[in-house]
């Protein structure tokens, strides 16, 4: 373990500042996010994949959700899937306009990152480096996810988090190759108990920063109706990250039982218990569709043999309507939690933050040991790597997508059902063994 002194170029950002004549970027500075006129920025998000393909095709109708997301009080969208090729510059200046910033995904449903069969080649380091050649483009481009819940067990996936590190080093380096802004690049978790806090130390531990994730974020579905702090499991949340070297936020929440959804778990993650820690929150999702967890809709459900706008009898266009009264809990929340956090100026440069000690092994459970050597493109799981570091043999991998991720009409499931049980279990556990 060694100490990484925080890069804090205040005159590098304040030239920027003065350079920029648009939207603030934003930036990963030691465990925060800032502006580039050099606030620290804090997240109000909405998942937002209208279709399959691409949300970000329609310039009217971004202009449309831009304009209701600003009453809602977000500030940044998530998309899970899109095409790099496609002109994204109508929707990108929407948002903009609006205040609201993109997170989004490199991946899609053929390039993913497999759980038990993991590749990292060159077929999905170009596709991966296409999305981000896009989106670079655009200020209000927040941050890049390099994987969306590759891992949902301890024992049996957790031999793909090196391919995800190798993809965040990948990436990486493709960035700066480019020499484009260091947008931050991370990674969005299932949250399992059996990998916390294994999975977000081994992506920002070693004493290669080239290989460090840039950010960490969790989808987190356990304060289910009106819970607390320690009820939910949110507080065990809170102490696994607690001195966490980069920007950590929730990238997805919002259980959708029990009904009406109060959304009071935002008051924990912008509040005095987790705002210091915890960079905001992403809830699930913009659009009504058949997992029933939207906040708005586009008008009632349709034959979608009649209409080809509709998937699953849910428009995908048009004027937004709000989900009663969901959506007014959420813009309640988020109206009553502003905080303000730190300058940048005032982020002390004197402050150093350890990265975490890489993980080791355990039996029957996190099988990655310690900082094991990172696999190369083309490479693929060897059971012997994850416990000695051995290079990787080759193999061939499948194709199966992340529930979470697929948009477009695909039913989740209850999440909150296994995220409450979960964090039930996290809780008991810690009292045993408090005992």
């Amino acid at each position: 373990m060694f100490s990484t002194t925080i890069p804090f170029l205040l005159v590098f950002f304040t030239t920027i500042n003065h350079v920029l004549a648009g939207t603030p970027t934003i930036s990963a500075v030691g465990s925060k996010f800032f502006t580039s006129d050099g606030n620290q920025f804090y997240i109000k998000g909405i998942a937002y994949q209208l279709i399959s393909t691409d949300p970000l095709v329609d310039t009217d109708q971004c202009k449309r959700d831009a304009k209701q997301m600003q009453d809602l009080g977000a500030n940044v969208i998530r998309v899970y899937h899109v095409d790099p090729t496609a002109d994204h510059k109508g929707c990108m200046d929407a948002f903009a306009d609006a205040g609201i910033y993109l997170f989004v995904d490199l991946d899609d449903f053929p390039t993913q990152i497999q759980p038990t069969s993991p590749t990292w080649n060159h077929t999905q380091l170009s596709a991966f480096s296409a999305v981000l050649d896009e989106f670079q483009k655009y200020d209000n481009t927040a941050g890049v996810f390099v994987g969306n819940e590759v891992l949902t067990t301890a024992a049996e996936t957790s031999g793909a988090a090196p391919y995800v590190k190798a993809a965040v080093r990948d990436i990486k380096a493709y960035r700066d190759s480019k020499n484009y802004r260091k947008i931050p690049i991370g990674y969005s978790a299932a949250d399992v108990p059996g990998l916390r806090p294994m999975l977000q130390n081994y992506l920002s531990c070693g004493d290669n920063d080239a290989e460090r994730a840039e950010f960490y974020s969790l989808n987190v579905y356990e304060w289910c109706g009106d819970s607390s702090y320690d009820g939910s499991g949110y507080s065990e949340l809170e102490k696994n990250a607690t001195g966490y070297n980069v920007p950590i936020f929730v990238s997805e929440t919002g259980c959708r039982l029990p009904r009406p959804r109060l959304f009071t778990d935002q008051a924990a993650i912008f509040g005095q218990d987790m705002a210091d820690t915890w960079s905001g929150a992403i809830v699930y999702e913009w659009i009504q569709e058949a997992n029933d967890y939207g906040l708005i809709s586009y008008g009632p459900m349709v034959d979608p043999q009649v209409s080809t706008d509709a998937l699953d009898g849910y428009p995908r266009s048009g004027t937004p309507t709000t989900v009663s009264p969901d959506y007014g809990n959420l813009k309640g929340q988020w109206a009553t939690l502003s905080p303000t956090g730190v300058k940048l100026s005032a982020y002390s440069a004197s402050a150093s933050i350890m990265p975490p000690a890489c993980p080791t092994s355990t039996a029957g459970g996190w099988i990655v040991n310690g900082n094991a050597r990172l696999p190369s493109l083309g490479q693929t799981l060897d059971s012997a790597a994850t416990a000695s570091g051995a290079t990787p043999s080759s193999t061939g991998s499948a194709n199966k997508p992340s529930a979470s991720a697929t948009g477009g009409g695909v039913t989740t499931g209850d999440k909150e059902l296994t995220g409450m049980v979960l964090g039930l279990l996290g809780v008991m556990l810690g009292f045993v063994l408090w005992l």
